[in-house]
């Protein structure tokens, strides 16, 4: 079958006019139904109140009065001298570039093993008992954040908590009565390690997803190549879920920025010298125990900005490094 080429159009020759298609009332119905009215909603709740605790950060507002000040930046001069904020922000930077990294790397791994992770001969295919192991790791996520916070403190408690009594156990006295979670050292890696456990069967779940939509005969022709398992992980299946990579990196991150829940349920005054104090609770506490909504407004959109540029730079990243699609051994 051939196509004919299509010839230039003559030198001199008018532009083709293209006519403007009439809005029907069914045209008109379905962009206010499917565009209208979910910009509207959006609008009307996420951008207006952004823009709402944007003006209440330059007042002094108390929260429950009308009478409001205008004061400029004085609130966000007010953070850059306030020391605990100052520690606040860093314990959440840790937290961002320590806690997604772990949990992505850790769940790739698992998903890798589930699925291609396998016997080397014949069919590609994951671990023996790879469904049990699936629905094993993905359970932490079905149990509430308040729960696991909640649970994992009673575990790691001083004098009654499981950890303790098995290392006691095991004959290492020291650690009889040993504050994990009220110690400077470990509240923070201990607080890490809780987060992670609830977070990496989701992800998971979620990369072998992906590396399920892989053909299979791509990993097939890897190993007849004499790919192993490491390199063909490396040189192929990640730059295939690379956009997935990039999508769970992004909301562990604002996970990371945020993790009110499990900082308040495990350390609810931001454990000893503040050291898992983040910012989400420093809000928290300038809000409903000073009455300084103004201010705890600055931190919200300081919180919102950091969120922002960490969404930035991991888009950068992911194009700087290259596309999904860029498989090389």
């Amino acid at each position: 079958m051939t196509i004919a080429a299509v010839p230039p159009p003559e030198a001199g020759a008018p532009a083709p006019v293209r006519r403007r298609r009439k809005m029907t009332f069914d045209r008109a119905s379905f962009m206010a139904v499917f565009l209208g009215l979910p910009l509207a909603l959006y609008l009307v709740f996420v951008v207006s109140p952004f823009v709402q605790a944007v003006w209440y950060s330059f007042t002094n507002w108390g929260g429950y009065s009308n009478e409001r000040k205008f004061v400029g930046l004085d609130n966000y001069a007010k953070l850059l001298h306030n020391d605990t904020f100052r520690t606040a922000i860093g314990n959440n930077l840790l937290l961002a570039l320590v806690l997604p990294l772990l949990t992505i790397v850790l769940a790739l791994v698992l998903a890798s093993l589930i699925t291609v992770g396998g016997s080397s001969h014949g069919q590609v295919r994951g671990l023996k008992g790879s469904s049990f192991y699936r629905v094993v790791s993905f359970f932490p996520y079905t149990i509430p954040a308040i729960v696991i916070g909640l649970m994992w403190g009673r575990i790691f408690d001083p004098s009654a908590g499981l950890v303790n009594g098995i290392l006691v156990k095991l004959g290492f006295e020291r650690f009889k009565d040993f504050p994990w979670l009220g110690n400077e050292a470990t509240a923070m890696p201990v607080t890490i390690f809780i987060i992670l456990w609830g977070f990496v069967g989701f992800y998971m779940v979620l990369f072998i997803a992906a590396i399920k939509g892989i053909p299979q005969e791509v990993f097939e022709a890897a190993r007849l190549d004499g790919a192993g398992r490491w390199r063909t992980a490396v040189s192929m299946t990640i730059p295939l879920i690379r956009e997935n990579v990039q999508t769970a990196y992004i909301y562990m991150g604002i996970l990371a920025l945020d993790a009110f829940v499990y900082m308040q349920a495990l350390n609810p005054e931001g454990g000893p010298g503040n050291s898992t104090l983040v910012m989400a609770q420093q809000l928290y506490t300038t809000a409903f125990t000073k009455s300084q909504f103004g201010l705890a407004c600055a931190m919200g959109v300081v919180l919102a900005l950091m969120t922002l540029a960490f969404s930035a730079i991991v888009f950068a990243v992911n194009r700087l490094t290259g596309g999904k699609d860029e498989v090389s051994f």
